[in-house]
């Protein structure tokens, strides 16, 4: 659990959540404080100005007088009135632009991240919880109603003080008086912190629990009507499941609230009686000053008014305080996201732009074992190649191939040994250079849903000419013809109900296209053509060991008739290299790992269906 804030800590994250609030927007600030100053001062004019107007009344002040003061008592609050509605449009205006912006910052953050932390469990269970904390009205969000709330009580607080203080300066009232007026305020400020403090407390624990309850729920809806999961829940009759499970998990969350609910409300109750009580009793204190003579109509209108927006100013600020405390250990977590490091090491080395392209990499003894994992993925790794080579990578899953290209497009940085790149270590390049040196497509590519064009480009300008022969040349021509805004087509339903489904085999068609289009000296194939029959597979591999050219190309594959072609295999066994060679020379070896596999595997292939003899 985590350990209770202290008061340091409360005011470095209220300072840093102002701070960055104000950095999303800062009109939207003044908006807001302006906007709350305004409000909290409204009622006071119509206070000060009916009392002065009632002690005129009843002195016989002359009619001009009378109406000066009504005339005050309207005309300010009417044109405070304006200025609320102009700095309610502001804020409106300005929430948006926070909205956008805050989200932004949170995609903006997660882009940034090492490749490490976007796989961190720890990290991923975070962004769901902030995400859905977030989505309930704390975090950032939560700070712009409570500063509102606290400018405004904090101004009425003052306010009200600075109206009634001419109470005690008056010598026709008792010193007892005063002291129980004191008294009876103090008692029901008391008592509004007392309750405040413990239903907060309620309220957090139960919001705790709640948590991990949300995070499942948003994922059951996230399941349940999106056209990717229908087809399942429809031929697997699911719904009854999926609504069962969910219905479940909100009955919970119901009961717990309910609970909740309860006891805030009877303590609720407690403290309005008490508080009531109080009232009435600094009301009796007053009418007795009145009777005494020591008061005024006027004044017993005014400190009653103040008193009453004095005692419920005090109580929303006792709440929107006790709520903000709670919303700091939300704001905590939510910095701690922006706070966590990207720790792979940026060097600053210009990656030399060869125009032969002559790269060579070298693996030399790397070891490497995923964060808050004790047990290695690759162990003495040691392996080289130039460019333009064609280096398979075999293995059964789990062997450690995809681990293999991680490190390599480092994404990752080996926990033992090192990378070189023409005999320098890759952390000493420049990170975002060095990452322009490969075409990658992995086994779980993703597109987008934006214009082919730009899923082939992987950006918002490109070549149209280059991208739809790049398209062309890996067999998504004749889809290509078929759309009649070409490369304007935009792909799946997510963002325009005109966008198109495509199949599995056009998507790697895609991904494919966008690798040729990137035109780096390395292009990789992870296994995207997992789901295909292995005959389909080799075939795809062909087609683009022939559109590859002169780079260097390396194929991931479980299945070695894919990658026969290739200059130089490496078969992976338990996180190290047990062999490497040609395809002919591995095959010759009759006790090694990589026969074992080709005659398990050949049961695949008919006589005539193999892409070549396995001898």
């Amino acid at each position: 659990m985590r350990a209770k804030m202290t008061v340091k800590e409360h005011l470095h994250i209220s300072r840093r959540a102002i701070q960055m609030l104000y950095s999303l927007s800062p009109a939207y600030v003044y908006a807001l404080v302006s906007d709350s100053l305004v409000k909290a001062l409204l009622p006071y004019a119509p206070i000060y100005f009916s009392a002065k107007l009632i002690d005129a009344l009843a002195a016989g002040a002359p009619l001009s007088t009378l109406v000066l003061y009504a005339a005050l008592g309207v005309g300010i609050p009417f044109g405070l009135h304006l200025l609320h509605f102009w700095l309610k449009a502001q804020k409106e205006i300005g929430s948006s632009k926070v909205y956008q912006s805050h989200e932004w910052c949170y995609a903006e953050k997660a882009m940034h991240l090492a490749y490490a932390s976007i796989e961190d469990r720890e990290v991923s269970l975070l962004c769901d919880r902030i995400r859905t904390e977030t989505d309930t009205g704390y975090n950032l969000f939560y700070l712009t109603s409570s500063l509102e709330n606290l400018v405004q009580t904090v101004t009425q607080i003052i306010a009200s003080v600075s109206l009634t203080a001419s109470f005690f300066m008056l010598d026709t009232i008792a010193l007892w008086s005063k002291i129980a007026f004191v008294s009876g305020i103090a008692l029901s400020v008391t008592v509004s912190v007392l309750v405040n403090r413990k239903t907060s407390g309620l309220r957090m624990a139960i919001y705790s629990e709640w948590v991990p309850m949300n995070i499942l729920l948003y994922r059951f809806t996230a399941y349940i009507g999106h056209y990717t999961t229908e087809k399942d829940i429809r031929l697997y009759h699911m719904e009854e499941g999926l609504t069962a499970s969910r219905k479940a998990l909100y009955d919970q969350m119901c009961d717990r609230e309910q609970s909740m609910r309860l006891q805030c409300a009877g303590m609720n109750l407690v403290s309005t009686v008490l508080n009531y009580a109080l009232r009435f009793g600094v009301y009796l204190i007053l009418v007795a000053a009145a009777l005494h003579g020591g008061l005024s109509v006027g004044s017993i209108a005014q400190y009653v008014s103040c008193l009453m927006l004095f005692m419920a100013a005090i109580a929303a600020l006792v709440s929107t305080w006790q709520l903000s405390l709670v919303n700091h250990t939300y704001l905590q977590r939510y910095f701690s996201y922006f706070d966590i490091p990207n720790n792979m090491k940026q060097g600053t080395l210009s990656v030399e732009k060869r125009n032969d392209n002559e790269y060579d990499i070298e693996f030399r003894n790397v070891s490497f074992r995923y964060p808050n994992t004790e047990t290695y993925a690759l162990r003495h790794v040691s392996l080289s190649f130039r460019i333009g080579e064609k280096l398979a990578v075999v293995g059964m899953n789990g062997s450690g191939k995809t681990t293999f290209i991680k490190l390599l497009c480092r994404l990752y940085d080996p926990t033992e040994g090192e990378i070189l790149l023409n005999g320098v270590d890759i952390r000493k390049y420049d990170y975002r250079e060095y990452l322009s040196l490969f075409s990658v497509v992995f086994q779980d590519f993703r597109l987008f849903a934006f214009p082919l064009g730009q899923n082939v480009a992987a950006g918002a300008r490109y070549d149209r000419a280059k991208a739809e022969a790049c398209l062309r040349e890996a067999g998504f021509g004749e889809r290509l013809a078929q759309m009649p805004q070409g490369t304007d087509t935009i792909l799946y339903h997510d963002f325009d109900k005109n966008g198109i489904e495509i199949s599995g085999g056009e998507a790697q068609k895609i991904a494919l296209a966008r690798a040729l289009y990137k035109d780096a000296p390395f292009m990789i194939l992870d296994e995207p053509t997992a789901a295909l029959d292995p005959l389909s597979e080799y075939e795809v591999y062909r087609k683009f060991n022939d559109l590859s050219g002169g780079k260097t190309a390396v194929y991931i594959s479980h299945r070695l008739a894919s990658c026969r072609f290739c200059d130089k295999i490496a078969v992976f066994d338990g996180g190290q290299i047990i062999q490497c060679g040609t395809h002919t020379d591995l095959l010759s070896d009759a006790e090694g790992k990589y026969a074992e596999l080709w005659h398990a595997q050949a049961q695949y292939y008919t006589e005539d269906q193999k892409p070549d003899s396995a001898t």
